[in-house]
């Protein structure tokens, strides 16, 4: 009695784990069985090499072409009590461990508890609710424009799941800061990386982090307290920080209506004129600012609103004069209906 119910328990234990090498096993052996008591009935229709195993599979998954079936009494019986009833169970058994890896897999990438394979993608660290739904809608649609079509992923340490499953990339870490945590979002293959946290000093902190493990992506953090921008500076000068400006929006619309809104519509990505930037290949010669300028508005209905020398931000220029020139390297930063993404640069110098 005891050895049988240690192998009762054996067999429970592996048959509810339903591991693969389990079922792979209990499946040869079953159509092994099959086989022999088939052979022993005079079945020889069915145990010929390819038909077995086509008739196996097509039985078992109770398909059943009607191409091939038993021909004797003892053939039958052993079909109807054997190759069905036990064929349907491994059938079942498979279909339910795929449908199972797919369900933990699907659950893992919807918890972020999955880690990611990507380069050239767009990393988007912390979470603030309403405010980080608007972020990742707009950087959707702003996707849209590119032509290589970034992946976008959402980096968080808050109790959530996946906000838009269908459209991002989701990964749920313990710290902003641990190789081991931010190696699941990719940080190091990432190219463009946004910072925004409910705390300004685990911005801080991101930022910091951020610019070692990837000191060529193009870092943009979020700050409520403006007197932390300069500090992040200091040590991280090419990190794009962009306080809160609610405030001075207040103050110039009070004495120039409609600047708040004329604001808002440049920095949109609806429909409509709003402000764009682009990178001047390095192989172009000096442009003179007044050629860009009159070649913009005319070939492209655009206006050249400011550029940065050499892509640097902190020292870009606003209504250039006429007179300036742009070289290989600059940032352009113009008004248009859409993103310009082919521009044909010696047009635009003529």
């Amino acid at each position: 009695m005891s050895s049988w119910v240690h192998l009762r328990k054996l067999m429970l234990r592996y048959f509810s784990e339903s591991r693969w090498y389990t079922i792979a096993i209990i499946t040869l052996l079953y159509g092994v069985i099959a086989w022999l008591l088939l052979s022993a009935a005079g079945e020889t229709a069915l145990t010929n090499n390819e038909d077995f195993f086509y008739w196996m599979a097509v039985t078992a998954s109770t398909v059943g072409y009607g191409d091939l079936s038993p021909v004797t009494h003892a053939g039958k019986l052993i079909v109807a009590l054997y190759v069905i009833p036990v064929g349907l169970s491994i059938f079942a058994m498979v279909v339910g461990r795929i449908a199972a890896w797919v369900s933990h897999h699907w659950q893992r990438g919807l918890l972020g508890m999955k880690p990611l394979h990507l380069e050239n993608h767009i990393l988007v660290i912390g979470w603030n609710e309403k405010k980080t739904l608007l972020l990742l809608d707009l950087l959707l649609k702003e996707r849209d424009a590119l032509p290589d079509k970034p992946e976008i992923v959402l980096c968080v340490k808050a109790d959530i799941h996946n906000p838009m499953p269908d459209k991002i990339e989701f990964v749920k870490v313990d710290s902003f800061n641990r190789d081991e945590d931010m190696d699941k979002a990719c940080v190091a293959t990432a190219r463009t990386i946004l910072m925004d946290n409910p705390h300004d000093d685990v911005t801080m902190t991101t930022a910091l982090y951020c610019t070692n493990r990837n000191p060529d992506a193009h870092k943009v953090a979020y700050f409520t307290d403006d007197t932390l921008v300069p500090l992040l500076q200091i040590h991280c000068p090419k990190v794009e920080c962009t306080p809160s400006v609610a405030v001075e929006m207040l103050a110039k619309a009070a004495f120039d209506p409609g600047s708040s809104t004329l604001h808002h519509d440049l920095i949109s990505v609806d429909d409509g004129q709003a402000q764009f930037s682009v990178q001047v290949p390095d192989d172009v010669r000096q442009l003179s600012v007044e050629h860009v300028f009159s070649n913009l508005k005319r070939y492209y209905n655009a206006i050249l609103i400011g550029y940065a020398p050499g892509g640097v931000y902190k020292n870009m220029v606003l209504n250039p004069d006429l007179s300036h020139t742009i070289s290989g390297g600059d940032k352009l930063f113009y008004i248009a209906g859409g993103r310009l993404n082919n521009i044909d640069w010696q047009r635009l110098g003529d």
